[in-house]
């Protein structure tokens, strides 16, 4: 398998995994109460997963403003420190959160506050520039993001950032940005259960790389859920949005879904993988393009994460058996 992958027109090259950093941010919660984060988290043994990651070669760090209301970012840079040169950190902006209180409060998708959320992200972050900088809202209305995309570009021009994407799943709004000269990517939602045809054909059409958050189907992809097994309550999945597919309120894994995964994991698990690394594996051969950003809050997650980068992808055939056992 390449060593690195593009992310697009950037030209910023990465391996071909990421880590995404949204669970080591530990515990926040909506004005309502709604728990957004993954439960708690002690942030040594993060910085130790993140050092363990970087000597196995993982080069690509995903977080954002808001995961943990600034926590996450702290403990990447922390954790970075003088390694930050050898590294490509994507953050992203859009949302407005009291770092008290660890509570969401609202979004503003205003140009002037994406300055604002960039100067504070370079601070918690530790660094002088974001490598690639993503717009976190995933439904503003297309002229909002034109405006957006724009300020990117100066933001580029100022040596703020190097590039900029979209995190949504609407290729049609990702089109927008495709559309600015320094966008390199859109990040979107892609696992084996959840293929995103349109998403993935935009970004082979227009050059961009295209970055992949849920890999692992919200941790039903690392093998360790059972159905009716309950979550801690700091943890989103213990009272899933509507978005979070595979989860029931109160009761944990969807047996739906992990009937679904015991139908692949015979293929998944080819080569000597583990379930999660299979995962990644289809994700790989799905498209030249893709970058998935598993989540982590261990040593040890860090670890089976980046084994599977050794394993490489699936075979074409392996991935068409997917399809027929899965009916698309």
């Amino acid at each position: 398998m390449e060593t690195t992958r593009t992310l697009g027109r950037g030209r910023i090259d990465v391996s071909p995994l990421g880590f995404g950093c949204w669970a080591i941010g530990g515990e926040w919660q909506d004005a309502g109460g709604q728990p957004l984060g993954w439960g708690k988290v002690d942030d040594d043994e993060s910085v130790r997963a993140i050092h363990r990651a970087l000597d196995l070669g993982v080069t690509f760090f995903d977080t954002a403003d808001v995961y943990g209301t600034g926590h996450s970012e702290r403990v990447l840079g922390r954790a970075l420190g003088k390694r930050r040169a050898d590294v490509v950190v994507a953050t992203k902006w859009g949302n407005l959160f009291d770092e008290g209180t660890r509570t969401l409060t609202g979004q503003d998708a205003s140009p002037g506050h994406a300055r604002a959320a960039l100067t504070a992200s370079l601070g918690r972050l530790g660094t002088d520039h974001v490598d690639l900088y993503q717009l976190h809202l995933s439904d503003a209305h297309p002229e909002q993001a034109a405006r957006l995309r724009e300020a990117c570009e100066e933001f580029v021009r100022e040596g703020l950032i190097r590039a900029y994407a979209w995190s949504t799943d609407d290729p049609d709004r990702a089109a927008v940005f495709a559309e600015g000269a320094h966008c390199a990517a859109v990040q979107h939602a892609l696992n084996v259960l959840r293929d995103a045809p349109a998403m993935i054909a935009l970004c082979e059409e227009s050059g961009l790389a295209s970055i992949n958050r849920s890999p692992l189907a919200m941790g039903l992809l690392a093998g360790k859920r059972r159905a009716r097994q309950a979550l801690e309550p700091g943890d989103i999945r213990s009272r899933p949005p509507a978005w979070l597919e595979g989860f029931e309120d109160g009761t944990g894994a969807d047996p739906e879904w992990l009937g679904r995964i015991d139908a692949l994991r015979e293929i998944l698990t080819s080569g000597g993988r583990t379930l999660a690394q299979g995962a990644l594996a289809w994700i790989w051969a799905r498209s030249p393009r893709t970058v998935p950003i598993p989540g982590f809050r261990s040593v040890a997650q860090a670890e089976e994460n980046a084994g599977a980068i050794a394993k490489g992808p699936l075979t074409a055939e392996q991935s068409a058996e997917i399809d027929r056992i899965l009916g698309r």
